[in-house]
């Protein structure tokens, strides 16, 4: 069974869930993480005290709304629309990640926070 999550930017709050793998579960035993993000297009991402290895999910095939673990940076990436490596709509990382979990919530509304905020808080539901 899915992990069920939250991701706060300001005042605004997405469902979402992290899958049944090893690195989501570490993700989510980690929670709740706290920390400034940076943009990569229409990407959040941002560092975790979190350490997994590229596992049997991890790809530069992701979609909007998935949310990635950068090995390489130890960092969580949250995909809302395309970055500098897309050649379409689609997303794509800057290198491969492990897909650890999706939005619920519409990812497009992380645009609307996109431009003034610079926090982000992931959290159990």
């Amino acid at each position: 069974m899915p992990y069920p999550i939250q991701i706060v930017v300001e005042d605004l709050v997405l469902r979402a869930e992290l899958f049944e793998t090893e690195c989501a579960r570490r993700v989510y035993e980690a929670l709740p993480l706290e920390a400034d993000f940076n943009t990569w297009g229409d990407e959040f991402y941002f560092a975790v005290q979190v350490d997994c290895s590229p596992d049997e999910t991890y790809t530069l095939k992701v979609r909007v709304g998935d949310i990635g673990y950068w090995p390489v940076g130890r960092a969580l990436a949250i995909f809302f629309g395309p970055t500098p490596a897309s050649t379409g709509p689609d997303p794509v990382p800057a290198s491969e990640v492990n897909l650890v979990g999706r939005l619920l919530d519409d990812p497009q509304r992380l645009k609307e926070v996109k431009e003034e905020a610079r926090r982000i808080r992931l959290e159990p539901c």
